[in-house]
């Protein structure tokens, strides 16, 4: 008999151990080779951990243990023969008949609740004490569950009951009081940590601005169709972000670097992660050099990424190394927000939603698109003077694309 144990393949550099998120076969079941088997669960991305060879499989671990790099998480029969049919469904109908039958007994065993013993007249009855204090609060004594001998309303009963809400008329909730317990992932526990460890270990401060939108907006309605006819992606806010993101960045170095103990690692490109919100929780997949990329180019990328993100395709290289972060919570509604710090990161823009507004321009009130802007960053090494200067440049390129971002040529600019 030719058995192959299978082990859990390292994930990527500094990756010790992961979660089986999910099993995607049962145990006996045959799979073919590549197959998706599981879904596992590491501190950076959720993976697909394929068979690696044709078979009858036996899980050797349960959905939610981890498990380590290197571990058996299943063995697969090589020499078992593919079921024909419905062999398979046969064989199980006999458990199928005895389940019913081996729960019978239960049934007849289980002990009758008692039955409840009678109150006696003093049963919501409040000692003085309590009564005083119930008619300071305006509130009836049977609207209140005593705790004393035979339900007797308590001082303390009294000092703890709460004056019902206008228009109601009891204390008593009446709606569901369930509640639901499942265990945070792998990713979503070190999520937690990275985000705790931020707030704990970075001088981290926001300062904010507001971008009028205006120009973007023409050039989306304007050539949106040529676009992606041409490039076969839609024309996005994010490239324009983007590009305007890598030039702030050239502008300003310091916003591009990070801490290393006592130095400071300045990049001399431009990593954008893009926040993506996927079934697991949010995911920064990198754009590599994107001060170099076409908004073609970004417009693409970020498609294909969000796309690994959402079906949970993402690797882990593919969300590593980022030196800047811009996340977009304008998607959800977000008017405003201090948005954290992406470490080793020292710095990440947060656009918003897109409200139409009142502004002066040229001594005139008009309507405009505007958006407010944030930028998180590390005041250790990211002065005020920089911050500052670093969102008016991404400010500069927004308001006024064609000239900063476009070259003047809207067209060339545009790829087009």
């Amino acid at each position: 008999m030719s058995i192959l144990e299978m082990k859990v393949p390292s994930p990527g550099e500094s990756i010790t151990e992961v979660e089986i998120a999910t099993w995607l076969v049962k145990d006996g079941d045959y799979v073919e080779k590549d197959q998706p088997i599981a879904e596992v669960d590491s501190d950076k991305a959720t993976l697909e951990l394929p068979a690696e060879q044709s078979g009858i499989i036996t899980l050797k671990a349960e959905k939610g243990d981890v498990v380590q790099v290197g571990q058996v998480v299943c063995l697969i029969d090589m020499d078992a023969a593919k079921p024909q049919g419905d062999a398979a469904p046969a064989a199980e109908s006999p458990k199928k008949e005895e389940a019913p039958k081996a729960a019978e007994p239960a049934k007849e065993e289980a002990p009758k609740p008692a039955p409840a013993a009678p109150l006696s007249y003093a049963t919501g009855s409040p000692s003085p004490a309590a009564k005083k204090i119930l008619d300071e609060k305006g509130i009836d004594a049977s609207q209140v569950s005593g705790s004393g001998r035979d339900g007797r309303i308590s001082k303390t009963d009294a000092e703890l009951a709460a004056v019902p809400a206008m228009g109601g008329s009891s204390l008593t909730a009446t709606g569901s009081r369930s509640t639901t317990t499942t265990k945070l992932s792998v990713l979503r526990r070190k999520i937690a940590q990275r985000l705790v460890s931020v707030k704990n270990e970075t001088a981290m401060l926001t300062t904010f601005n507001e971008v009028d939108m205006s120009e973007i907006f023409r050039l989306r309605k304007q050539y949106k169709e040529e676009f992606a006819q041409k490039h076969g992606v839609g024309l996005g806010f994010m490239s324009f972000f983007t590009k305007a993101v890598t030039r702030a960045l050239q502008m300003y170095p310091d916003v591009n670097a990070s801490i290393d103990g006592d130095f400071k690692v300045n990049y001399d490109f431009c990593d954008i992660s893009i926040a993506v919100s996927g079934p697991k929780g949010l995911m920064v997949p990198v754009l590599r050099n994107a001060e170099n990329m076409s908004f073609a180019n970004v417009e693409g990328n970020i498609k294909d990424l969000a796309v690994k993100v959402r079906d949970g395709k993402i690797t882990v290289d593919e969300m590593t190394g980022g030196t800047f972060t811009i996340t977009n919570g304008g998607t959800f509604g977000s008017m405003m927000s201090t948005p954290i710090i992406n470490p080793p990161q020292s710095a990440i823009l947060g656009m918003h939603n897109i409200i139409q507004r009142p502004v002066a321009v040229d001594g005139q009130v008009v309507i405009r698109p505007m958006m407010y802007v944030a930028m998180s960053y590390d005041h250790r090494i990211i002065d005020g003077k920089e911050s500052v200067g670093f969102l008016v440049a991404v400010k500069e390129g927004i308001d006024n694309p064609v000239e900063i971002l476009l070259g003047g040529d809207e067209r060339k600019g545009l790829g087009l």
